[in-house]
């Protein structure tokens, strides 16, 4: 059980980081870029963040550990990427890659420090064991053949 929350640990975070930070600057500098308001990066990461603490919620119901989904820290590079949006309005390219870049950079950070706080992957994995199937959905082999000596 201890692999099964460490394991992925640091796959998922360098995974999720590189999709998640992506996701933001992509989807906020393309709705930005086309509607000219800023503030929207904020606006989306916070919208992000609360349809993540919906599915904490819905995990922690069906009696998975608090800190098995853990929320990543969209809303302070979703910041730098609204101020960056609004220092270079005259020039897209210069949002796009300035801010862009700062996402790529602060994303990761922010999720380190948040996933330090996380508890110990081992009390964790000791006082939640996974859940095993019931027997009535243990799978049982195939008896094919059995009556045909």
């Amino acid at each position: 059980d201890y692999t099964f929350y460490t394991d992925w640990m640091w796959t998922s975070f360098v995974v999720f980081s590189i999709s998640q930070s992506t996701m933001l600057a992509v989807g906020a500098i393309y709705y930005m870029l086309f509607t000219g308001v800023p503030g929207t990066a904020t606006y989306y990461a916070t919208i992000m963040t609360i349809y993540t603490w919906v599915a904490k919620g819905a995990w922690f119901a069906l009696g998975y550990p608090y800190d098995f989904i853990v929320v990543p820290v969209w809303i302070p590079s979703a910041m730098l990427l609204d101020l960056t949006y609004w220092a270079t309005r005259r020039n897209k390219h210069a949002a796009i890659i300035i801010g862009g870049t700062l996402v790529g950079l602060s994303f990761p950070l922010f999720n380190m420090v948040n996933l330090l706080l996380v508890r110990d992957p081992l009390e964790v994995a000791f006082k939640y064991p996974r859940p095993t199937l019931p027997a009535y959905m243990t799978p049982i082999e195939p008896q094919v053949g059995k009556f045909y000596n």
